[in-house]
């Protein structure tokens, strides 16, 4: 760390540099008035130790100098004068400490520096953490997908991450991805340095979703014992993602409503009125306009909120991703886990590709990382992974196929039923066993290619 040591007492100036040299990490530079110091301002000094009563400059002038050059320049003042008002009128103006010169000015500096040592620390992780997060939800690692119905929801996302102040609704079946695409938009957008804020409706009881949202005052109601900021004032600048909106008691959404429309809250108990920018993101798996003929949602909040709607598409109505999702899991799962790279054989992404997947992208997820520990090689075969038996590939009419593929599915089927007896299979199923056998020749060339 940088230091630069402005006192113009030679006798503190020294004792300052000396106290401080003894750390290896700290480079210190002194300087015995503002005119000197403001000649090395460029240098962008981690931290200023700062005397009021230097010959030239008030130490109230070089600190605001300071501040206006650069906010980040931390300053510690540092003076004869043990005055309350003198150090509350520099603390405002953004010195981080106020010191007096007596006996214990040597602890009380070094535990100063050390703590603003801390903060900037912590304030470089916070910032690759949002570094990695922004890099997470860039469109191209955080959504996988090429099929026609996922090529539409791009397009959509591209619209949302343009227009940072409409509204969006996310509509989809579960497990479909709703919160991550939430994410994405929001990481994607001019508000990503603001703070992303997720509530699930249908999870917080019904007495307390008015508090969480909006926050309450000291008092307003037995327990609350301090005033408390609601999610809309935590997503302040930022985006606050409503999950599970068809949930929400019929009384609270006229409260949202007003929201909605005059952009600003009032706490639980409380008169002030508080503004509030949030950009809102909803999502359900409900039909919401189902809801509002059957009087369960309101007909203006649902305008209000519908903004930019974007329908996700279940996983069944993408085949094209489920094995290039499958294996981008994989890769993710064995990474995580110090595996070696693993791959699908072709009887395992067949077996993949005949699943209805009612749990959609969430349920493919947990099987692939089900099969990777299953396996006992590189290769991830049909026997390693396990479906759900009463959503099997056995319901094979929901989907359109050539004959010959209904056909080897069933084979597969009974093959896995007999433990691989083709005698037994071509029998039950009446059929040759050199069908049986040229098929599992095939399957055998594709994994080799």
């Amino acid at each position: 760390m940088k230091i630069h040591v402005v006192e113009d007492d030679r006798v503190f100036n020294k004792l300052i540099e000396h106290s401080l040299s003894l750390n290896p990490d700290f480079e210190i530079g002194t300087f015995f008035d503002g005119e000197s110091f403001f000649k090395h301002l460029p240098d962008n000094p981690d931290i200023v130790t700062l005397d009021l009563g230097l010959p030239d400059y008030t130490g109230d002038e070089i600190l605001k100098k300071i501040k206006k050059y650069n906010p980040d320049i931390e300053v510690i003042i540092i003076s004869g004068q043990d005055s309350i008002t003198t150090a509350v009128n520099l603390l405002r103006e953004g010195a981080y400490d106020y010191i007096t010169k007596d006996e214990n000015i040597k602890d009380r500096l070094l535990n100063s520096v050390n703590n603003i040592r801390s903060k900037k620390k912590l304030l470089e992780e916070i910032s690759h953490l949002k570094s990695e997060i922004a890099h997470k939800y860039n469109f191209g690692n955080a959504i996988i997908g090429d099929s026609p119905a996922m090529k539409e929801v791009f397009a959509l996302l591209s619209k949302a991450v343009k227009v940072p102040n409409i509204n969006v609704s996310i509509y989809g079946d579960t497990g479909t991805g709703k919160e991550l695409i939430a994410k994405t938009i929001h990481y994607n957008s001019i508000r990503k340095a603001k703070p992303f804020i997720a509530v699930n409706m249908g999870a917080i009881p019904s007495d307390l979703i008015e508090s969480e949202l909006f926050g309450h005052e000291k008092g307003a109601f037995t327990g609350a014992i301090l005033t408390k900021k609601g999610k809309f004032e935590e997503a302040e600048g930022g985006t606050i993602f409503l999950d599970e909106i068809g949930e929400m008691d019929i009384n609270l959404q006229v409260k949202l409503l007003r929201v909605l429309q005059e952009r600003e809250i009032t706490r639980v108990g409380g008169n002030e009125v508080i503004k509030v920018n949030t950009r809102i993101i909803t999502a359900t798996n409900k039909d919401l306009m189902e809801e509002v003929k059957l009087g369960n949602f309101r007909e203006d909040l649902y305008y209000r909120l519908l903004g930019l709607p974007i329908h996700l598409p279940p996983l069944k109505d993408r085949q094209n991703d489920i094995i290039t999702l499958s294996q981008f899991f994989l890769n993710s799962f064995c990474e995580d886990n110090n595996l070696e790279p693993m791959a699908f054989t072709s009887r395992a992404k067949k077996k993949l590709l005949g699943y209805a997947f009612p749990g959609n992208v969430r349920e493919l997820k947990a099987i692939i990382e089900l099969s990777a520990v299953m396996a006992g090689s590189q290769q991830i075969d049909e026997e390693n992974i396990l479906l759900n038996s009463n959503n099997t590939e056995l319901d094979i009419l929901s989907e359109e196929m050539t004959l010959k593929e209904y056909t080897e599915r069933i084979i597969r089927h009974y093959l896995r039923q007999y433990n691989n007896n083709v005698l037994k299979v071509a029998k039950k199923l009446d059929i040759g066993k050199s069908t049986i056998y040229n098929m599992i020749k095939r399957e055998k060339e594709s994994d080799l290619k």
